[in-house]
Parts: structure tokens; sequence; C-alpha cells
């Protein structure tokens, strides 16, 4: 408010702070509590009172009922009360709106109380939701196809309901009006944000003959040139460029907004028409993701190509233009240039050091400037792309989507040139004139999960085979979990190199789904030239989008709780992301009991398939609204979903996932709030249903009462996950995991097992130096790192073995030798097998005045407390003598938090669960 005055300034300047910032901080403050509103009531009323009633009253419908309220009801009314609150927390619903003759209202409160017009919706409340799934030539005419729509408003049919697409350019040219009709789209309702509306006919298909975009164009060029010749200089081609926008009528409400939003792939680079020599017509993105159409003159065209020694020369032709003097630009850097008159045009030579060009990171943009013209972009035209291999490195002159010229030098980068589907499989073959030798192409998701794929080499030429279906995670085929996988190699200098798609190959490739085993796989050159493969599962249209999980929540889950309920148990572990922990436990269990009962386990993205034959269901579905409505126990190790409600006849068991050893549930900073934050009260409402809590051990147990807030049932004996350390076929269980993990016989195997930090989530650096803990340790050593699922996954050298994505973390502490941890419940675990434990606590102090310790490493710990990796690398190499040093202090820490981890615990469980 400092920032902003006591009073009113200009029209402009207050509707946008009040439809902006300084509106969502008020609407925050209503949020937060009597205290936050009685400061923001003092704040901003001496403003409203200077602001224009005119401003006010063309502010969105909320905002400007808020500003009504602030400047007319008694501060007791909106300071202890629910006025504002309830406008604030209507608002949030789009769909809130009702129609009084041919005019559109907003259903918010307070509406048989307050002047009616206080609630009509103008334009600015009738901002259209578009998005744009194609745009191609078709016989020569310009076809764009999308969707636009009025949150809120359904379109069920095409009944009252028009659209045109308009392209507008200079303000004294007339709009170009595109022949557009509505078309079936029931892609907008799938992915519409709000529930309950249908957008099926918001679809529209819109086409644009060039013919009418070339005489504005010309008209617009002609006056522009007879300006510049009243200044006696040259005309000069000059580019026209017209915004896209959609002008719609549906019941009654009339809205118009710019054409913004593009699907992935194919529609982010729009293809050109050349019109005539020299002219073409190229729809474009913006900065802001909004679609605009230009015909531009290619004023300047790339000729030819040459690198001798350490010149780089580009030979560019002006046609229809005869000049002897000017400069180029490269960027931000202005450069010489020799201008040539020949013929009817101008031959421009540009010399770029080649040195220089190497010591740039980013391509930069070429632009030529004869002297008395404004600058032109040197376009490719008919030329070629070309790579020029400098040692190990390449100077690479192409076109952008535009056609326009960008220069760059970067590492030798591996370009595609075809990417077919055989099959199953996706076939990526192209060119790579690196320095010969092995290379591996990474996979990554941007959650930082990755998978190496050998690449095979033949001279330049390169080839890779995925199978997205079935990729290998430690022997075990999965799936490509959902999301976009990037693309990547790793050079040996250690630089991480992207895969680019080669541009001549971009109008071929075929970006059309594949369907593999309950996914749907695409390859997509995005942002132009940027090869991803972007996974999701193969849902039902009634199960996509907020619309169908609205009616999964709101309609069907609660008409399954009336149901009768089936001896039937719900196995989830991380929201059906692994088949491990504690569930794992039990349900193994109760399978070599021969316990016939229905088993179900609830598994994400096709990540695991349970043995023994249990049935399987897919997370979000039917089926797993229906199997937590109406199976009689549910065993978790995590929070379910949001919209579960415990039955009074179900059993809900929470494993948890570990002892904590870090600030858990209501002992966080920011549940103790006040008002309580959203996660407070899903917590509390979750907590209500659960049936019973395990607990490692008595130190636990009131730990994980007063941090959940639960007053039920506990089972104080032991986790069921650990019963594997203490099986009687542990050594050759071990054995199979040394296997499965490529781990030579007779080497000792140290684990570092990190656990995340809420205030660095983003940081994927290894804090342990593993060159040095290599060098130390010698080739009698294995060294493992398995990063927590909520830290950005590390880039693990090859020194070391990367686990993170390993299923199962008691697997791995079973083959583990050495523990080196920090705060994490990995060290409960590891206890009961006696090994030792290293704490490697750098951040010790910082995170326990963050998150916050239950207990006092330096003293409670099982090992010592170390502070720098050095410390941690000198402990391993005298590992023996520290447990030795440690061992009263280990066999304490052992008795005090796992006292019942004795490989009894899953039999504890079911005894008590089961009989």
């Amino acid at each position: 408010m400092r920032a902003v005055g006591p009073g009113g300034r200009d029209a402009a300047f207050d509707g946008e702070v009040l439809s902006g910032p300084l509106g969502a901080r008020i609407d925050l403050a209503v949020k937060r509590g009597p205290a936050r509103r009685r400061e923001m009531l003092d704040l901003v009323r001496p403003y409203l009172a200077g602001v224009d009633a005119r401003v006010k009253r063309d502010l969105p419908v909320a905002r400007r009922l808020i500003c009504h309220l602030i400047e007319h009801r008694p501060d007791d009314e909106l300071v202890e009360g629910e006025t504002l609150a309830s406008v604030v927390a209507a608002a949030a619903e789009p769909a809130q709106r009702i129609r009084k003759g041919l005019r559109w209202y907003a259903d918010l409160p307070l509406r048989d109380e307050l002047p009616a017009d206080l609630y009509r919706l103008r334009r600015a409340d009738l901002t259209p939701v578009t998005h744009i799934d194609d745009i191609v030539w078709v016989d020569g005419k310009l076809r764009v196809t999308g969707f636009a729509y009025l949150a809120g408003l359904s379109v069920r049919s095409r009944r009252f309901n028009m659209a045109t697409v308009v392209l507008r350019g200079p303000r004294w040219l007339p709009p170009i009006r595109m022949r557009t009709r509505r078309v079936l789209a029931p892609e907008a309702t799938h992915g519409a944000r709000e529930p309950g509306c249908n957008y099926d006919w918001s679809g529209f298909t819109a086409e644009l003959r060039p013919w009418s975009l070339r005489w504005r164009g010309g008209v617009r060029g002609f006056v522009s040139g007879a300006r510049r010749r009243m200044r006696r200089r040259p005309s000069v081609p000059d580019a026209t460029t017209w915004r896209a926008e959609i002008v719609f009528w549906s019941r009654g409400a009339l809205a118009t907004g710019l054409l913004r939003g593009s699907s992935i792939g194919r529609p982010e680079r729009p293809a050109g028409l050349r019109v005539k020599q020299g002219w073409w017509v190229r729809p474009v993105w913006t900065s802001d993701r909004a679609l605009q159409v230009v015909l531009q003159p290619n004023r300047a065209e790339l000729t030819g190509v040459t690198l001798d020694g350490e010149r780089l020369e580009l030979k560019i032709n002006l046609p229809g233009r005869t000049v002897t003097k000017g400069h180029a630009r490269l960027g931000g850097h202005r450069i010489a240039a020799d201008f040539t008159p020949s013929g009817d045009g101008t031959d421009v030579v540009v010399g770029l050091a080649v040195p220089a060009l190497l010591q740039e990171k980013d391509g930069r943009r070429l632009w030529v400037e004869p002297k008395g013209d404004p600058a032109a972009s040197v376009m490719l035209g008919d030329s070629t792309e070309t790579r020029s291999t400098v040692g190990d490195r390449e100077i690479t002159v192409l076109g952008d989507r535009r056609d326009r010229i960008v220069i760059s030098a970067h590492r030798i980068r591996p370009v595609i040139t075809s990417a077919v589907w055989d099959g199953s499989a996706l076939v990526l073959r192209g060119d790579y004139p690196d320095a010969p030798g092995p290379r591996t192409l990474t996979l990554r998701h941007r959650s930082g999960l990755s998978y190496q794929l050998p690449m095979e080499r033949s001279g330049a030429e390169f080839s890779v085979r995925v199978e997205p279906g079935a990729m290998d995670r430690f022997g075990e085929p999965v799936p490509l979990a959902s999301g976009t996988w990037s693309m990547s190699l790793r050079h040996p200098s250690g630089e991480i190199v992207p895969l680019r798609m080669d541009h001549a190959a971009l109008p071929g490739l075929d970006e059309d789904p594949r369907t593999i085993g309950g996914h749907v796989f695409r390859m997509i050159s995005t942002r132009f030239d940027v090869p991803v493969i972007t996974v999701e599962e193969d849902r039902p249209a009634e199960e996509r989008g907020v619309a169908g999980t609205h009616v999964l929540r709101r309609v069907f889950y609660p008409a399954q709780r009336t149901e009768p309920l089936r001896e039937s148990t719900v196995y989830v572990v991380n929201d059906g992301r692994l088949y491990a922990d504690n569930i794992r436990a039990v349900y193994e269990e109760r399978l070599r009991r021969g316990d016939d009962r229905e088993h179900i386990w609830i598994v994400k993205d096709g990540a695991f398939v349970p043995p023994g034959g249990a049935t399987v269901v897919r997370a979000g579905s039917r089926e797993h609204h229906e199997a937590l409505a109406r199976s009689r126990h549910i065993i978790t190790n995590a929070f379910l979903p949001v919209w579960f409600r415990a039955r009074e006849d179900q059993v809900v068991v929470q494993t948890w996932h570990g002892t904590p050893a870090k600030f858990i549930g209501n002992d966080q900073a920011h549940m103790n709030r006040d008002p309580k934050p959203p996660v407070w009260h899903r917590q509390a409402a979750e907590v209500r249903g659960w049936d019973l809590l395990l607990s490692q051990s008595p130190w636990a147990t009131p730990v994980l009462r007063k941090a959940f807030g639960y007053k039920g049932e506990v089972l104080e004996g032991g986790l069921p996950r650990n019963d594997l350390l203490n099986s009687p076929d542990r050594d050759a269980l071990a054995a199979a995991v040394r296997e499965r993990l490529g781990l030579a016989e007779g080497k000792r195997v140290v684990l570092y097992a990190p656990t995340f930090r809420d205030y660095d989530r983003k940081n994927a650096m290894v804090k342990l130096d593993l060159a040095k803990a290599r060098q130390a340790l010698g080739a009698d050593h294995e060294i493992l790192v398995r990063a927590h699922p909520m830290q950005a996954a590390p880039a693990v050298p090859e020194i070391a073995r990367d686990v993170t994505t390993y299923p199962d973390m008691a697997e791995l502490l079973l083959v583990t030798d050495v523990l080196v941890t920090d705060y994490s419940s990995v060290m409960f675990d590891f206890a009961s097998t006696g090994r030792p434990i290293v704490l490697y606590g750098y951040d010790v102090a910082k995170y326990s005045a963050k998150r916050g310790l239950y207990l006092d490493l330096a003293e409670q710990g099982p090992g010592p407390l170390l502070s720098t990796s050095a410390e941690v690398i000198e402990a391993l190499r005298s590992i023996d003598q520290v447990a030795a040093a440690n061992a009263d202090r280990y066999d304490a820490f052992r008795a005090t938090f796992a006292p019942r981890d004795d490989g009894k615990a899953t039999a504890r469980v079911v005894d008590h669960l089961f009989g």
C-alpha cells in the first residue's frame, strides 16, 4: 500500500492493480483471519475512496463486489463475520453464473441484498479459454483448428453457438474475418479445469485465403513506401502483422479474446507459405503464446556458408536493392560486412572469427543493416543448413521456426534424422560426427528419473532402440512414467549434450500416439527441434480431466460407499508407485499362509506387477474408487487420496514409512499457523479414519501419536519391512539382490542414502565426494547412492552406482555393509543388522532450525555425526575401528529405537488383523 499510495491515481493504474496484485493481496488477507482483515481494511479503504467509480464498475465481478463491501459494510461484519470470505470462496468457482433474459450475472453471495448491477458480467469477466490443436496449409489455405469457450458456460450443441476468428492488423486496415465453423471437440471437456461443464461443441475450424492478407499488405506497403519517399528515402518492403482473435456468441454471452495456447509438437512450428517470389505468409507464436499471422518479405537471404581456417564466411543476397555500404549484426554485436551490387540486388559477405564464435554460449540471430534502411533479418530461404566441425565442437548455421538464421557454436550434438516406430519400439537414427567411442542415450523425466540406453555407432551415424513400454529397471521391465522425457547424452568430458531433430526431417516426423500396454506414447519435437517422448496412461473418456474426476469423486464414489463391503484388502504404497515397504511384507505373509481372500494392489503408471495373482487396479480409475469404497481392509504407508473417507465397518491400517528422525505432521512449523493451512485439515480428516497404526518402538509411539493427533489403537510390534534383514534366508536373498544390482561378490558395499531438504529440493548435488571416496576406498568397495524420491535426482558418476529407482529399500539394506545417511528413518531400520552406520550431517544446524529433529544425533545417533565429506571418507577407511569405538551407543540406539525388529513383526501384524 505504500507503493500504491493513499488515494486513487489514473484509471489505467487503478484498474490494473485492483484487477491484479492488490486484488490478489486483498483475497489473501480475507483468508488469513480477523487480524489480517482488520489490517487490510485500514490500509485499503483510504485508497478505494479516491478510485474513480467507473474503474470499480469495470473490475472483474468478484473484485467489484469485494470493493463495494469494503466501502459500504461495517467493520464488525467484515472482520469477524464471513461475508468477505464467502465471496472469495465462491469466486473461485467459475461455474457460478446465471442468466436473466439475455444478460449473464455472477451467482455470488448476497445477491438479494446488493444492487443487481454489481453482479453483471462485463468484458473483464468474459475472457475466453482458447487452445490451438493444429495449424496447417490445405490447398493453399491456412486452416486453424482448436477450441474456445467461457469457463463455466457449457457448450453442448451448435444451437445459439457461433464463432468467428478475426485477424486484426494496423488500425486503419480492415480486419480479416476467417471462415469459421463450430466443430465437435470433446477433448476440451476432458482438459477443462472446472467440473460439471460440457464444452464438446466449443471446437472451431477457421480457414484463410492468403489473398486477403496480400492486398491489405500491398496497401500498407504502398502507404509506407510513400511516407519514406516523402522523407527522401527509398521504399523498403515491410512485414505486416495480424493478431488472431476469436469472437463468439454462446447462449447470449458475447466474448472476445486472443487465440492463445498450442498443443505440443507440430502446432508449435507452423509452416509458412510462399505466396510469390520473396514473400511469405507465416503463422507465428509470440512470447506470451498468442497466435499472429505475418505477411513477410525476405529482404535478406542466405546464399552460402564456407569455413576457411579460422574464418566462417556467409554470403547473403539483398534482392531488389542496390546498396554499397552498411554493416551486419550478430545478436547485439555489430560486425563489418562487404556490400557489392549485383544485377538487381546486392551481394553481402560477412566474415566471422571462428575462435570468437567458439567462446559464445548461446545462438545468435544474424541481421544485415544496409545504410539508410531498417535492419533485415537474414532468412534461410532456399539454402541448406550447415554444421561445421571444429575439433570436438561444431558451428551451426540453422533456420529457426520462422526461417531466420541462427548461428551458434557448441559441443557436437547428435542430430536425429529419423524416428520410426517398429512395433512397440521407437528406433532413432541420426548423425553424430564426434570422436569414436561408446555413448549412452539418457532419457530423463522432469522428476529426475532417468534411463540409460546404449547408442550404436557406425562412423558418423548412430541408432538407438527405445522400448518405452518395457524399460529395464534393475532387470525388471517397466513402462516410462507419465510425463515428458527429454533426450541427452553425457560426453566423456562430463558435459551433458542434448539431442536435436534435423529440421529437414520435421515435416515427415510421425507424432501420432501409440498405445502400448495401457500407456499412450508420442515421439514429439517440441520448441521447434527438441525431441521428447510424452507418456500418459490410457484412460477412458469418463475418467479424463477435472470433469471426469469430479464425477468419480462426487457421484460414483459416494454411491459405492452405500454398497455392501467385500472381504477384500487394498494395498497402497506411495500412492501406487512401489511394490515394497511394510505393505509388501504383510501381503507376502498372507500369501505364504494361503489366505485366498481378494487382494487388490493400487498401481500408478504401471510401475510394477505384484506376484501371487493379486488384482491390479490403476490409480485414479473407476475401479480404484470402487475398491476403496467397498473393501473391508485398507493397508497403506502414507496418506490416502483426499476424496477417501473411511466407513464405520472398514479397517484402515496405517503402517507409515518408518520411525521419524525429523519433525513430521503437526510438529512442523507451518502446521501451527493460524488459521491452519489446508494440509492440516486434510491430515486431521485422514487420521480420523485410521483404525490401527504400526510403531517400531515404545519411543516412536508417543512421537507418532502427537505428530498426527492420533488417539486410536497402536501395534507396537516392529516394522514388517525389516523382517527381511533378520530372515533365516537372508544370505540367499542377498545373493539374488547382488546379482540384480551387478555387485561383485566379496566387495564391501557402502550405501549413501540422504533424506530430502524442504528448503532445497531442486538441488541434485551429491554432497559426498564420490571421486575421493572411490580413490580412498579402492576397488574392493562398491559405492551405492540412493537419493530421496522427494529430492531432485542426482547425476551419479560411473564410479558409483545410482540405485535411486531401485524398488525396495529393504533389499538394498540387505546387501549393505556400511550405511551413510543423515536424518533419514533408514538408520532405525538398518540398526537391526548390527552393521556400522555413519551420519553425515553437513547441515545439521540449518536442518534442525528449519525442519526440526526429534533426537540429538550427536549424543543419541548410532554412529559418529560428521560434518565434512573428508571426515566421512576417513571414517569409511577405518570403519572397523569406528564401529568398535561406537559399539555401546549403537547397542543403546538399537535397544531404544528397534527393540522388536526380530524377524517376526509381520507375523504379529497379520495375526492381529486376520487371525
